[in-house]
């Protein structure tokens, strides 16, 4: 079973990046904590997201730095908003827009073939990691918003372009606790969307080769990307029917987000 791969878009990267700008730069209180990412303030989450396209472009050019182990990550992160150049809102938002632009040039000038290192240690295409780019937008968004009490959108037809970033990185993001021994086959249909396949055989992870599904998930978009990034609960998308689960061992779909380290 074949499905053609969703290619992130720059006008996706844009409209993402637009509709986190207005929703920080109407903050009244930048020091409000954000829960899904304690201890960190607005200010923090976004700074944290203001740099990132600027360290994307960097890795395509072969400079920058990676954490070395998906498990490092936290502590990455946590080092790169220690060292925020500005703390100012409108300073950060200039911070992103220049930085996005010059990264969305770079993927251009280098084509599709170019590749560069990236967290966890691997490998992986310029062109998709725009794919996990527009994910830390989205999510980080929907953090924000949930921290002030305001709506937030996901557009669905975004959510395939996060998943081609991530399956680059995926198989090197698994838990080796949460997998271990772990063999199962699960079909994830995003619905109006293409299917995703994920194939566990003794807790190593391929993505996108078929077989016969233990699991068919069928899911919302916007509810699925927040399950995998772990921002969602599992239980509550089945009761409200965002996230239908069958197949020969459907009790298997809401341990799915488990078997990885948090993104």
């Amino acid at each position: 079973m074949f499905e053609a791969t969703v290619e992130p878009t720059p006008d996706a990267a844009r409209e993402a990046a637009d509709q986190l700008l207005e929703l920080v730069l109407s903050t009244v209180d930048p020091t409000v904590p954000v829960p899904a990412t304690p201890p960190w303030s607005i200010t923090d989450v976004f700074g944290h997201v203001a740099m990132e396209p600027v360290r994307y472009r960097d890795l395509a050019l072969g400079r920058g730095t990676w954490p070395k182990r998906a498990a490092d990550l936290p502590e990455f992160n946590a080092d790169q908003v220690a060292a925020l150049p500005t703390r100012d809102l409108r300073e950060l938002a200039g911070i992103l827009q220049a930085g996005l632009e010059d990264f969305l040039a770079t993927i251009e000038a280098l084509g599709p073939d170019a590749q560069m290192m990236f967290d966890g240690d691997q490998r992986i295409r310029v062109d998709r990691a725009l794919g996990t780019l527009i994910g830390e937008l989205l999510v980080h968004g929907h953090d924000i918003a949930r921290a002030r009490g305001r709506r937030w959108r996901i557009d669905r037809e975004h959510v395939p372009m996060v998943l081609t970033g991530m399956h680059q990185i995926m198989p090197g993001w698994v838990d080796p606790a949460g997998a271990s021994g772990h063999t199962a086959t699960y079909h994830v249909r995003l619905r109006r969307g293409p299917m995703q396949i994920y194939r566990f055989r003794d807790g190593a992870l391929t993505i996108g080769s078929s077989g016969r599904p233990d699991v068919r998930i069928s899911a919302d978009p916007a509810t699925w990307l927040l399950l995998v990034y772990g921002r969602a609960s599992p239980t509550r998308a089945a009761l409200t029917g965002r996230v239908i689960a069958t197949g020969r061992r459907p009790w298997l779909a809401p341990t799915l987000p488990t078997r990885f380290l948090p993104p």
